[in-house]
């Protein structure tokens, strides 16, 4: 199982747009900059009434780690102030940032700017965000409790131990550019204002999938995109022999798809929708709200959120597209879809 989220610093997408995207939490910043880079009380304010978890890292400099063990205390005394005064309670950790591709030999300034951070925070408290190495070292070494691995730097090697992935960049919500995280623990350092998770804050199942194989698009009818792909089903909602039903109801669920359109001439109405199927009778639908987008010619790229629904005992959700061309079109390789579901 796996939650998904996201990381930003100057930006803001605001917390309905990242709801409507599907995301779970988000990671923000802290630091001594003063142009816009830090969580902010009323931002962090405006995700915990939405429902949006928050995770914080401290960032100046990105090889700020090899000042050691002064560092890390110095660092992790402003990082307490600030992150208290934007709502996190006590108890929850503080990522600290090695932002390149650090060495083993660089370990021992990073670990001993760890201990400087554990000396203020409790160990329990510190976190690591790094690539494969740091944290595997960091681990090993007993220097931190939570880990933030990025894909960056870790030659597709992930620590099991590692509580957040940063497992793609260069990603765009509302217009703010930011990068897909992952968690894949409960207690991944998760906090609202004021508030801790509890034991019953349940982590939902998640399913993400893909195109790898050209579709022909019919014009005029409403088309089941497949999926040939699974990157995420630890509960066998699909099958990677290909086929449309990405969740398997009953449940509770979140859905967001991104799939690229050829061949539609241009200023052509293209639509997207969910649908929750019959799996005994594929006649019996029920179509979920439909979303507009207008061909931009060769390609256009279409991203449908669904932030909330509930699908039935016995049906499948499904993901479609209609053209209003004159003449077939194509759904690209390399399309996704992710789900978060809860039974």
């Amino acid at each position: 199982m796996a939650v998904f989220g996201v990381d930003y610093a100057w930006g803001r997408p605001g917390a309905a747009a990242l709801e409507r995207a599907g995301v779970k939490f988000a990671c923000r910043y802290l630091s001594h900059d003063t142009t816009g880079k830090n969580l902010t009380r009323a931002e962090a304010d405006e995700l915990s009434e939405a429902g949006l978890w928050l995770v914080v890292v401290w960032e100046t400099t990105a090889n700020r780690a090899l000042d050691g063990r002064a560092a890390g205390k110095a660092d992790a005394q402003d990082a307490a102030s600030q992150a208290a005064s934007c709502g996190m309670p006590g108890d929850r950790p503080i990522y600290f940032a090695v932002d390149w591709d650090a060495s083993a030999s660089q370990q021992d300034e990073i670990n001993a700017y760890l201990d400087g951070a554990a000396s203020v925070l409790g160990r329990d408290r510190v976190g690591l965000y790094a690539g494969y190495g740091p944290i595997n070292r960091a681990f090993d070494a007993g220097k931190i409790t939570y880990g933030w691995q990025t894909y960056a730097w870790s030659g597709g090697r992930w620590d099991g131990r590692a509580q957040l992935q940063q497992y793609s960049n260069d990603h765009t919500i509302n217009g703010v550019g930011l990068d897909y995280d992952r968690a894949v623990k409960d207690d991944y350092g998760q906090w609202r204002v004021g508030v801790s998770p509890e034991e019953d804050d349940e982590m939902p199942s998640y399913v993400s999938v893909g195109t790898t194989k050209e579709q022909q698009l019919p014009a005029g009818q409403w088309t089941n995109v497949s999926w040939q792909h699974d990157y995420a089903d630890s509960e066998h909602q699909h099958s990677d022999a290909g086929g449309p039903s990405i969740l398997w109801g009953s449940a509770y669920y979140s859905l967001t798809a991104a799939v690229t359109v050829t061949g539609v001439p241009a200023g052509t109405l293209i639509q997207a929708r969910a649908v929750e199927v019959d799996a005994e009778d594929e006649s019996k639908l029920t179509g979920g709200p439909v979303q507009d987008y207008v061909s931009a010619g060769d390609q256009t790229h279409i991203v449908y959120s669904l932030g909330a629904d509930t699908v039935g005992d016995g049906y499948r959700v499904r993901f479609q597209i209609l053209q209003h061309g004159g003449a077939a079109a194509k759904v690209a390789t390399g399309g996704s879809a992710k789900v978060f579901f809860w039974r």
